[in-house]
């Protein structure tokens, strides 16, 4: 069952209570919530596998990174990280047997703009069961490419547009899916109007060129994901050179063999990019993804 945790005091240097368990039902956000009034706030979502929590503690870094992006308070990661803990340990709890794919979502916002509470940030962890992805990981998934609409490096040209922080504005990256399941496909790349792969709406797009596997760099503005080092890690150790580097629409075109990662789905092969059909290398993909499930 679902647990919803609220934070007494996220923000370093503000006194509050301990964190507190409570109902899923509960409201907790104010009606004059940054987060809530103009997604003003960041969050991370931790794959919690097999009753296991994975890459907790890089999730918490780039949580902190994004909030230092938008000047927001410094999140007490230390609080965080319990909050997570209490999270997990009851939604587990309330399981009739350990789910094989869960999660818990970490929100922190800038909290209230006035009246009560202005000045001082939300946190709240929500976790919950996450439905069977085996589908995905073993056959693969299809994906159409979409412009995301600016030039590759936004990130560094116009900092305030807030490229490669973990925004709660989601909206065109929602959008994005929707518009690529309407046209019947199960997922979307993301590309630069320079022509350039960017990442999908919610993961990280891998390319094999040769033998070697490459991703785009976070330099481009683009958020580094966690379950990306991982699988570049198990890649590694299985021979494969690991690159972050510009990746080309040219490139991402003639690629044979195309990932999407992210900590809760992990490693999904490709095997059709805007109708043209992919290899999906099976034995490839399970030995990663078990990898990314041993890994501690």
């Amino acid at each position: 069952m679902p647990a919803l945790v609220l934070c007494g005091g996220p923000a370093a240097g503000q006194p509050g209570s301990a964190a507190r368990l409570l109902d899923p039902a509960t409201p907790i956000v104010l009606a004059t919530d940054g987060g809530l009034q103009r997604g003003d706030g960041v969050f991370e979502t931790v794959g919690v596998h097999h009753g296991r929590m994975h890459d907790l503690e890089p999730h918490l870094e780039r949580l902190a990174q994004s909030a230092a992006m938008l000047d927001l308070p410094a999140p007490d990661l230390g609080e965080l990280r319990d909050a997570i803990a209490l999270a997990v340990r009851t939604m587990l709890a309330g399981e009739p047997s350990t789910p094989p794919t869960a999660l818990a979502k970490v929100i922190y916002t800038r909290g209230p703009e006035h009246g009560a509470g202005a000045g001082r940030p939300t946190g709240f962890v929500y976790a919950d069961v996450f439905p069977d992805v085996t589908r995905q990981r073993t056959e693969g998934v299809s994906v159409m490419t979409l412009s995301r609409g600016y030039a590759r490096g936004v990130g560094e040209s116009a900092p305030w547009l807030l490229a490669g922080a973990k925004t709660l504005s989601y909206a065109v990256n929602m959008a994005a899916e929707r518009h690529a399941k309407a046209r019947g496909y199960e997922d979307a790349i993301l590309t630069s109007t320079d022509g350039y792969v960017l990442e999908a709406p919610r993961a990280s797009v891998l390319v094999r060129v040769d033998d070697a596997v490459v991703t785009p760099a976070a330099e481009g503005g683009l958020l580094h994901g966690t379950a990306q080092r991982a699988a570049f890690a198990s890649l590694e150790a299985r021979g494969f050179a690991c690159e972050y580097r510009d990746v080309t629409v040219a490139e991402l075109d003639a690629a044979e063999q195309v990932w999407l990662t992210d900590s809760v789905q992990l490693l999904r092969p490709v095997r059709e990019i805007d109708g043209r059909m992919l290899v999906v290398d099976r034995a490839l993909t399970d030995g990663v993804n078990e990898d990314l499930l041993a890994a501690p």
